[in-house]
């Protein structure tokens, strides 16, 4: 045996040894934690778990509902709070996408799960017929518009008056590369798909429910406008994060109450329009589920009830700025009273799913990706470099996957495995009408993974880097970390190095995934730093595949 590979072989077994004294400790701290504070431990406050990749729902249990609902929900954690105190209700939440939501209830999956959903919108959902028999009822509670947040000074340079901006000015200050602007991921977040139906509808002129053929008109416009798209996000509140943080963004599309609450805690306000030749409106309606018990129906009702009452409806509109339902409780202030038109809604499935597949295979701006995967000794415990291996291959699809369920066509896609050091940079792009030759490639490359040395993150993030470096610069581009232990380099050199870059590439964020017994607080200052975003997969809270899914809203 070599002298290297016995030390490779003993480092890996250290590190392994030291990953079940971090585990032996942590369980430690839990257990001591529990025994010690649990009588402070409080479920007021509305609980919140990914559906993709999150802990499972809780059992049903009598005065507390559950609830796949949209992540934007999470402000309502003091009204509900309060609606607790005045029903008897709790809310656990588990957070959902529009699609993944709709896929749940149609297939049955949500049955016995959840109690009820809590969607901005159910346009989607009863495109589906099968989904029907499933809602027992559904009831708005509050609504919001689709909107344009512009910065100040961006509104004067266009000479744009608010009350007249149309989304055909919009599409032409963006095609003139006078307009930049962010907005969530259509296929994953519930404003993203209003968004793109808004700016489809606007586009179009279509005066009925959305065809095939509208979207086929507006196609070369909407392709002008997607090219001033400079941010995209999984959720609402990183991209207002995101945004914050930029300074060649000019606007952000999302529900007007976003926008307003984004302005709330702003230093410079947008200036929210809301084009005059009309919106898409969430009404965000509370739909009980047949498949609930008795209890949860009326734990429903209940809540509803008190949801629509007026004290709960002043509340809501102060706090989150959506619009009231009630008939008697004035809108807060800063929402613009004038009516503006409904813009229409698909009329068929296949039409919203025609639209959404364009949006992510050719109308959008392209993605460039760096999987920086560790592939350390210590991926050999409890089948971690399997697990690392299926979750990256359900990235690949199959031969009849759906929008979203698959790397992207015109994406470029690089696996970037280390250990000591970055041992290959393997780089695919999925071509447009033939994405099987990439899709094969890279599944073959993910199968070659092999476990091996020490965890070199620090080096291989720079690696990535400097390779996103030599690119397309017109693309949306990412890092994905995947470790399951601690650095074995230092974090100076890469904060060094991050310092250095040139200010277009310190926009690349890097997505982490806390995996294994990887460092939580080496990982947030590396999100932190890049502007990226922590994935939780750790046993118990997640898992790689779900984490891997969810992060694909972001790229």
């Amino acid at each position: 045996m070599s002298a290297r590979t016995t030390r490779t072989r003993t480092r890996t077994r250290t590190k392994a040894h030291a990953a079940r004294v971090r585990r032996r400790l942590a369980a430690a701290v839990v257990l001591a934690a529990t025994l010690l504070g649990a009588t402070a431990c409080t479920s007021d406050e509305p609980e919140g778990t990914s559906a993709s990749g999150g802990a499972k729902p809780q059992e049903y249990k009598e005065g507390r509902l559950r609830v796949l609902a949209s992540s934007e929900l999470s402000d309502m954690a003091q009204i509900l709070k309060d609606a607790k105190t005045a029903t008897g209700v709790s809310v656990d939440f588990t957070w959902s996408g529009t699609l993944d939501a709709a896929e749940q209830v149609a297939s049955g999956k949500a049955d016995g799960r959840y109690d009820a959903i809590w969607l901005s919108s159910n346009d989607y959902l009863r495109l589906r017929p099968e989904a029907a028999a499933k809602l027992a009822n559904e009831t708005p509670v509050m609504s919001s518009p689709v909107a344009v947040g512009v910065k100040p000074e961006a509104l004067a340079r266009l000479g744009w008056k608010p009350e007249e901006v149309t989304w055909s000015a919009v599409e032409e200050a963006v095609a003139a590369g006078k307009l930049t602007y962010g907005m969530t991921d259509p296929v994953r977040s519930n404003s993203g798909f209003s968004a793109l139906v808004s700016v489809a509808s606007g586009l179009s002129g279509a005066q009925s429910a959305l065809t095939d053929a509208d979207v086929q008109r507006a196609r070369p416009r909407l392709k002008e406008f997607f090219k001033g798209q400079k941010l995209t996000s999984g959720s609402s509140g990183w991209l207002a994060t995101a945004y914050a943080k930029r300074d060649d963004v000019d606007a952000l599309v999302n529900y007007e109450s976003v926008l307003l609450s984004m302005n709330d805690r702003a230093k410079s306000p947008l200036k929210v329009v809301r084009p005059k030749d009309g919106v898409v409106t969430a009404h965000y309606p509370l739909t009980l589920l047949t498949s609930a018990p008795a209890g949860a129906r009326e734990s429903g009702r209940l809540l509803t009830e008190y949801l629509r009452g007026d004290a709960a409806q002043k509340a809501i509109t102060q706090k989150t700025f959506r619009r009231p339902v009630a008939a008697g409780v004035a809108p807060a202030a800063g929402l613009d009273p004038a009516v503006r038109r409904e813009l229409p809604f698909p009329g068929a499935r296949s039409v919203a799913d025609g639209l959404l597949a364009s949006y992510e295979n050719e109308l959008r701006r392209p993605s460039r990706t760096v999987y920086v995967l560790d592939t350390s000794g210590s991926m050999e415990e409890a089948d971690r470099i399997g697990r690392l291996r299926s979750a990256l291959t359900d990235l690949t699809g199959t031969g009849s996957s759906g929008t979203g369920q698959r790397f992207r066509d015109r994406e470029e896609v690089t696996l970037l495995p280390f250990g000591d050091k970055v041992k290959k940079v393997l780089t695919h792009v999925v071509e447009p009408g033939n994405p099987g030759p990439a899709l094969d490639a890279i599944r073959g490359d993910v199968k070659s993974l092999r476990p091996e040395g020490g965890t070199a993150v620090y080096a291989s993030l720079k690696a990535a880097y400097q390779h996103l470096g030599q690119g397309d610069a017109d693309a949306f581009t990412s890092i994905v970390l995947m470790t399951d232990g601690q650095s074995g380099d230092k974090v100076k050199d890469f904060d060094s190095f991050y310092a250095g870059l040139p200010e277009a590439q310190k926009r690349t964020p890097v997505f982490a995934v806390l995996f294994g017994d990887s460092d939580r607080k080496e990982l947030t200052h590396i999100t932190e730093l890049t502007g990226g975003r922590l994935f939780d997969a750790t046993d118990g809270n997640g898992s790689l595949d779900g984490a891997f899914e969810e992060i694909r809203g972001y790229q």
